[in-house]
């Protein structure tokens, strides 16, 4: 029965891992076609480091896909430190495959030169790209390694420091190729952020999770160990067994549902989630310093 068990746990990490491998690769480069074909020709311009590169990409001879590997390294290494290697492994590889579509796209015809068009389009199909590979714990803009440790370790949501960001950008953006630029990016953004939360499920807000067990204590432990968030217990009682319940509540981000999926699937424990948009978090919510 052991041998069954991890040769079934075996295969299951198996698929997990190829599911996650081809839902980065197809999502890096759905982004990077979206940025070359709709956006880029159009000077309409992506939040983050692809938004940074792109714009120094029209005063520097260096290729868009270099430009964006290059300001990203900074960030791994941060991550590496901070946020931990399975996560720069599949951030690094997402990032890799971006740089390389875009070279291939690059020498290719624009879908669109109409503004209007690309950006409607351009934000669609970047969000459905970025939305698959956050969805599958990759990341593809250093902005996002820095916003991810910073809501670890202060009040503000994953979402508020990537649209600060992002509003500075485009502000140079507006300033350098014209206010239609910086508007129509802005726009682009607001598609692509809406998007990427029909493809994956939470960042622009928190995520509530609830979850029904009988071992509670395992994974309070677990999520405080690996997110650094402590849980709120209530306690239940089951309907039909009547047995007692652990119901635990606590507040996570767009991309640790993701590890969270994983946690739960390795545990292997007998439990009930749910996952819940969260549109204001008030008062204290508990972190790891």
């Amino acid at each position: 029965m052991e041998e069954n068990s991890e040769s079934g746990f075996n295969r299951f990490k198996l698929k997990r891992g190829l599911l996650t491998f081809f839902g980065v690769t197809a999502g890096a480069i759905i982004a990077a076609f979206a940025v070359e074909e709709f956006l880029s020709p159009n000077n309409i311009f992506d939040g983050g480091v692809v938004g940074v590169s792109m714009i120094l990409s029209h005063f520097i001879p260096i290729k868009l896909g270099v430009l964006t590997v290059v300001i990203n390294i900074p960030f791994l290494i941060y991550a590496y430190k901070t946020i931990g290697r399975v996560f720069v492994m599949k951030a690094a590889y997402a990032m890799a495959v971006f740089s390389v579509a875009l070279g291939i796209f690059e020498p290719m015809v624009a879908t669109t030169y109409d503004s209007l068009l690309a950006t409607v389009f351009g934000g669609v199909v970047l969000g459905v790209g970025v939305g698959l590979v956050l969805r599958f714990g990759g990341c593809l803009d250093g902005t996002e390694i820095v916003a991810i440790a910073v809501s670890k370790g202060t009040s503000f949501s994953v979402g508020n420091v990537i649209l600060a960001i992002n509003v500075v950008i485009y502000f140079v953006a507006g300033l350098v190729f014209g206010i239609d630029a910086g508007l129509y990016s802005m726009i682009m953004y607001f598609i692509t952020s809406k998007i990427i939360d029909l493809v994956e499920s939470g960042m622009e807000q928190g995520k509530s999770v609830m979850i029904v067990t009988e071992d509670g204590q395992l994974i309070a432990k677990e999520i405080r160990e690996r997110f650094g968030r402590t849980v709120t217990f209530i306690r239940g009682e089951g309907l039909i067994s009547g047995t007692e319940k652990d119901i635990l509540y606590c507040v996570l981000t767009r991309a640790e549902i993701h590890d969270l999926r994983l946690m739960m699937s390795s545990l292997g424990v007998n439990a009930f989630t749910t996952v819940s948009d969260v549109s204001e978090i008030i008062g204290n919510h508990i972190k790891r310093k």
